[in-house]
């Protein structure tokens, strides 16, 4: 996954609150394989009619380039589905904004790449306005946590060490690895302090009962 610090890029704004993971994509569409690309069903079944046809005033067709998405508070809510970010990456989305995000869905867009932006309702009132002008670009800026619309700047908040995961392109696993020096040190020094706690490594006991019974 590659970092990032700043990505400026077309807003699209989706009116609506309680955007859960279910409506992010449908479950039905979860069994297919990720190399398959996700984009496709994001939002399926509001920007498609029960036929699979376009619904045409819907959002996303109206800046099909879009790559900032602003909604409403409890964006991601539901189930802990992760595809449901695939969904967004896959479609182009790099930066949600919003007043409140699904704990799990935020964790999941951050080991993916993506921005769970978090600004107040007045702001987010104020962007949706500007954009019901017709589209325009926004730069995010994630060393300052700022979000620039024109002339206007809004701060975001943004838990600490996920700032540094995005902007480094780290997952989980690349974070832990960043502190294997000073888990390698207190490791160290605990065997000192108690070596009986630390496993002493063990014979093959299946080996050695074939070895027993040889004998």
């Amino acid at each position: 996954m590659s970092g990032w610090s700043t990505h400026t890029g077309l807003a699209v704004a989706l009116d609506r609150e309680n955007v859960d993971t279910d409506q992010l994509i449908p479950a039905r569409f979860m069994s297919t394989p990720r190399s398959e690309g996700y984009g496709d069903f994001l939002l399926h079944d509001l920007r498609k009619d029960s036929d699979g046809n376009p619904v045409p005033d819907f959002p996303l067709y109206k800046v099909p380039n879009a790559s900032i998405l602003i909604s409403r508070r409890n964006f991601g809510s539901g189930s802990s589905r992760e595809a449901a970010v695939y969904a967004l990456v896959d479609f182009g989305i790099r930066v949600v904004i919003a007043p409140s995000f699904g704990d799990i869905f935020a964790s999941n867009s951050v080991n993916n790449g993506l921005l769970p932006a978090r600004v107040s309702e007045a702001d987010v009132d104020a962007v949706i306005a500007k954009l019901a002008d017709g589209p325009q670009e926004v730069s995010v800026d994630l060393t300052d946590r700022t979000i620039r619309l024109g002339n206007t700047t809004l701060d975001f908040t943004l838990d600490d060490v996920w700032q540094q995961k995005l902007i480094n392109g780290w997952d989980d696993i690349d974070l832990t690895q960043n502190h294997k020096q000073a888990i390698a040190a207190f490791r160290a020094q605990h065997v000192q302090g108690t070596p009986w706690a630390i496993p002493v490594q063990q014979t093959n006991f299946r080996s050695a009962g074939r070895e027993t019974g040889s004998q």
